[in-house]
């Protein structure tokens, strides 16, 4: 049964909107800050490697923190009232996250996202109370999405406003909890830290929060091979567009977004999907669950460095993300068949990725 949204009292839209507003803050206040998980690895000797556990969040991914960002900067412009419907285009994780914090704010709640969409997360965002509306190949489901904004919704526009949304100075942002949750490591000025880029919203506050603090820690964005951040970053150009498309969610787009700022990022690593998935098994054996793709590019771009690291005699710390639950991919990138029917082994993949970690080199 799909959970109603619960009203909230007034009529006064100024009223409604402190009313969201204060609800929104002490949400912020309950959720406990997310896990930073500790890991080495005996082929890498010297280097410290942490994920933060981002889906730990009430709404078991990342976005977490844009949501309540997107909702925030809604209201504090004077955009969403009381009573009306909110729309966004999303390929899952942020949909539920949108989803809940409408349900908390008493909202109806539209998602559009590709048919391709785990059907995981979009039972999630039902469950919530939300409606998806999926769009075939060829439909560009952001403009759909403003086509339903245009009727009288909110368009919070993650894809448009994502990296300005997001307090990058601080506020707890992701970037200052990593840095804070760090200070009392071995190596607590980070060498690396590791992210995709789906909205840009996060790669953006990490490198504008580096270069805040005055810090030498470096940012890679982590990307599917031939996506659009990484042909943009190459060639710095903002019209830059995909060569093919990608099977991990959230991260990789087939063009170039508002939110992505290649001046704060430091280096790209393309990774293949067959790689992506083979860094979710390696995961799932190292940390003993289940994290999504965009979690398992992440790991394949940390050995990398890594290894690079190792090479040059350098010791250090890498900080990534795990980015969504893994259980959300049980009927796809988990799924053998699946894999089978889409064509993608990872097994030569894992046993590279195991090389590295392991530090057998004889089997790469």
């Amino acid at each position: 049964m799909n959970a109603r949204p619960t009203s909230i009292i007034g009529d006064d839209p100024r009223e409604w909107a402190i009313d969201a507003v204060a609800r929104l803050h002490r949400e912020a206040a309950r959720s406990a800050d997310t896990h930073l998980l500790h890991a080495t690895f005996p082929g890498l000797p010297g280097i410290d490697f942490y994920f933060k556990d981002e889906a730990a969040h009430p709404t078991g991914s990342l976005k977490h923190r844009l949501a309540r960002s997107l909702f925030l900067y809604a209201l504090c412009n004077g955009r969403l009232r009381p009573g009306q419907a909110v729309v966004d285009a999303s390929s899952g994780s942020t949909a539920i996250s949108e989803a809940w914090f409408a349900r908390l704010l008493g909202l109806s709640f539209t998602a559009v996202m590709p048919a391709t969409t785990a059907p995981a997360k979009i039972e999630a965002v039902h469950a919530l109370g939300g409606h998806c509306e999926l769009t075939g190949a060829g439909t560009c489901p952001q403009a759909r999405a403003k086509e339903i904004a245009a009727r009288g919704a909110c368009f919070l526009d993650q894809f448009g406003l994502a990296e300005r949304a997001t307090d990058w100075r601080g506020n707890n942002n992701i970037a200052e909890s990593i840095i804070g949750q760090m200070q009392r490591e071995r190596f607590p000025e980070p060498a690396w830290i590791v992210c995709g880029a789906g909205t840009g919203g996060t790669s953006a506050t990490i490198g504008r929060y580096l270069r805040y603090r005055g810090l030498r820690t470096q940012l890679c964005v982590a990307e599917p091979t031939g996506m659009a951040f990484a042909r943009g970053w190459h060639a710095r150009d903002h019209d830059a567009r995909a060569t093919h498309a990608t099977c991990i969610e959230g991260i990789g787009r087939p063009s170039a977004e508002p939110g992505f700022l290649f001046e704060v990022v430091d280096e790209v690593v393309e990774v293949p999907d067959a790689a992506s998935i083979a860094g979710m098994q390696l995961l799932e054996h190292h940390l003993g669950r289940r994290y999504g793709g965009s979690s398992g590019t992440n790991l394949v771009a940390c050995l990398q460095l890594g290894e690079a690291m190792h090479r040059r005699g350098e010791s250090g710390s890498i900080v990534s993300l795990l980015c969504d639950r893994g259980e959300r991919y049980d009927r796809t990138l988990f799924d053998p068949q699946w894999l089978s029917r889409s064509g993608i082994d990872p097994a030569a993949w894992l046993q590279r990725l195991r090389a590295i970690a392991d530090g057998d080199r004889a089997q790469d």
